[in-house]
């Protein structure tokens, strides 16, 4: 039986690319949830989908590496 791949080879462009889709994807289910319009997914789907897609950009986001100076002042932008 085969393996799953566990090594990606992805730059922060790809990431930047899949965490913006991940966003857009998540507007457009939540305003279908807002608006109660015709969803091509159902409505607990849906919201499985929202739940499985904040839980991805919260790892993706727990996962970066984030610097600062280590001399002098540090102004956050």
């Amino acid at each position: 039986m085969s393996k799953h791949n566990r090594n990606f080879e992805l730059t922060i462009s790809d990431i930047d690319l899949i965490e913006a889709a991940l966003h857009v994807t998540k507007r457009d289910l939540s305003m279908d949830a807002l608006n109660d319009t015709a969803s091509m997914l159902p409505a607990d789907a849906a919201k499985d989908s929202l739940r499985r897609i904040d839980d991805l950009l919260g790892r993706l986001h727990n996962q970066k590496i984030f610097y600062r100076p280590v001399k002098g002042t540090y102004l956050g932008g």
